[in-house]
């Protein structure tokens, strides 16, 4: 492992790839915002190798079938502007559109790497982060009594890009692909749900059993007799000591939504967490059916929103979403949006099940997994939060597609070097 920081050895592009590779996975949920900056910086990076022909432009089938559904969804953002006459307006809002577009030439570059060095790559920094964003979760909670929310500043956005990490922790530790430490990946999934109660995001709690029987559904072959029997009693200890460590937290997060639901049925009170949900979605609804074609544009979200508060609900509320990731596209670039944007998970999600289907490549079944984890997660997560439009979140889905898409049906790009990172068990 001492070969990780061969700092005398020069920064040839595949040694560079390692690097900003293992920034992008450890740094989502223990340096928040970093890996905005480092894949951002990235993908700006390969724009000007692929146009100095210092790269090449790698089209492979899977990418380039994803790289056609995200600009159309950029596209319908853009002609939303166009059609409220609102480009000066919404230009600010373009800004998030960034990740998304710099999604082939990411590609392009981050597949000089060979497969089997990545995912090691993928698999210990995931595995570092969660150990990480447990010890910020109890600095937190503990010391700061707050809400866990790592590096992210933010519960939710913290509990979904650990959610990712943790999932990849499981994954290696039931597909076998370094089985020399799977006690460690089951260690560091167990610290990361901790770290994921700490945060007290009810919805992912939803998202991580969904994704746990995924994963074991891609899995199943390597999971019979013996190993199955161990397997059942591994997830009962770790229910056992989630139990132990999240009680107190999850049965009141739990009593919270109970009393949250009582409130609104009895005596209509949308003042609580459930309440505004209800009522974003109720105004999101209202506000798409005005303009259901080309939505109202991305600038005009906050003031529906505060607008809608106050005429239906005599509140003084804003909020620059409306908690559910599509209704917030349906509303700000209409019909066109909403459907675009399901596009991008209907081809990763059709591009992973063709991967699944046509290869027994432990590797390639890797980064098949990683996409199924990435759109469970976003998807739940989108449903009562944020689906895109947050600079971490964002991000981390074009990181997770780009190299899951590469490691499940990619072809390597030419440049690449035998990598420095040695396998786990050398």
């Amino acid at each position: 492992m001492s070969r990780l920081s061969s700092i005398g050895l020069p920064l040839t592009p595949s040694r560079i790839n390692v690097y900003f590779s293992i920034l992008c996975f450890f740094s989502p949920p223990v340096l928040g915002s970093l890996v905005s900056f480092v894949f951002n910086g990235g993908g700006l990076a390969s724009v000007l190798l692929i146009a100095s022909g210092k790269r090449r432009f790698n089209a492979d089938p899977s990418m380039m079938a994803l790289t056609v559904a995200i600009y159309a969804y950029c596209l319908a953002n853009i002609t939303a502007s166009v059609a409220n006459d609102a480009i000066a307006r919404d230009a600010r809002h373009f800004i998030p559109l960034v990740p998304f577009l710099l999604f082939p030439v990411s590609y392009s570059t981050w597949s000089i790497t060979r497969k089997t060095p990545l995912m090691r790559i993928v698999v210990i920094s995931s595995m570092a982060a969660c150990f990480g964003a447990l010890l910020l979760a109890i600095v937190q909670h503990y010391w700061l009594g707050i809400r866990a929310e790592g590096g992210a500043g933010n519960a939710i956005v913290f509990a979904q890009v650990l959610c990712l990490a943790v999932m990849v922790c499981v994954t290696a530790a039931v597909s076998g692909i370094e089985d020399g430490y799977r006690t460690a990946f089951i260690c560091a999934a167990l610290c990361g749900t901790v770290a994921i109660i700490y945060s007290g995001t009810r919805i992912i709690w939803l998202a991580l059993p969904i994704a746990v029987i995924a994963v074991l559904l891609i899995n199943q072959q390597r999971l019979r007799g013996g190993s199955l029997l161990r397997m059942v009693l591994l997830v009962a200890a770790i229910a056992v000591v989630i139990a132990a460590f999240g009680f107190q937290i999850i049965s009141g997060r739990l009593g919270s939504l109970r009393m949250d639901w009582i409130a609104l049925g009895a005596q209509g009170d949308y003042d609580t967490s459930l309440g505004m949900r209800i009522a974003l979605w109720d105004i999101g609804l209202k506000a798409f059916r005005e303009m259901p074609l080309f939505g109202h544009g991305a600038d005009a979200t906050q003031f529906l929103i505060r607008q809608g508060f106050h005429d239906q609900f005599g509140m003084d509320v804003g909020f620059n979403h409306f908690h559910n990731g599509f209704l917030t596209a349906l509303v700000q670039a209409g019909i066109l949006g909403a459907a675009t944007l399901a596009a991008i998970f209907v081809v990763a999600a059709r591009n992973a099940a063709l991967a699944l289907r046509n290869s027994t490549d432990p590797v390639e079944r890797f980064g098949t997994t990683m996409i199924v984890i990435a759109l469970i997660t976003y998807l739940t997560a989108g449903m009562a939060g944020i689906l895109i439009g947050h600079d971490i979140l964002d991000s981390v889905l074009m990181i997770f597609l780009v190299s899951g898409t590469y490691l499940a049906s990619g072809r390597q790009a030419p440049l690449a070097e035998d990598q420095a990172l040695p396998p786990l068990s050398g």
